[in-house]
């Protein structure tokens, strides 16, 4: 069970990683042509990709004790859902984007399943010290 959520956790601070590393390197370049990036936008997209770096760390700093960090994981899922209900406004104000980014944004917002997982590891890790 610890595993399990060790590993899914793993997979999915991956996720973050990535974008950032896209986010950092390319700009706004990734989605607009060269010429018609606002700079404001660009400077934006790359300070939240520097964020994303810091999600990824907190998590990586999580897993090897997962059933003790119940307290992180639930600040980590909160950034993730206030994160995912900004893409929903946005989807429901300006449109879809791309698609990875309404799967980005079903991930955020069931994120919170992830602290029932860690939860029931933290029980299961405490009922076997008892």
């Amino acid at each position: 069970m610890k595993l399990g959520l060790q590993i899914v956790l793993g997979v999915l601070s991956l996720i973050p990683l990535a974008f950032a590393g896209m986010g950092l390197w390319f700009g706004a370049a990734y989605f607009l042509p060269a010429g018609d990036i606002p700079a404001g936008l660009d400077n934006q997209l790359r300070y939240l990709s520097g964020v994303y770096v810091l999600v990824t760390l907190l998590l990586w700093w999580a897993i090897p004790q997962v059933e003790r960090h119940g307290r992180l994981l639930a600040f980590v899922c909160a950034a993730l859902v206030i994160g995912g209900l900004g893409r929903l406004i946005s989807m429901l104000t300006v449109g879809p984007g791309d698609p990875g980014q309404l799967g980005g944004m079903v991930i955020e917002l069931g994120s919170p399943l992830l602290l029932l997982w860690q939860r029931a590891v933290a029980k299961r890790g405490a009922a076997h010290t008892v």
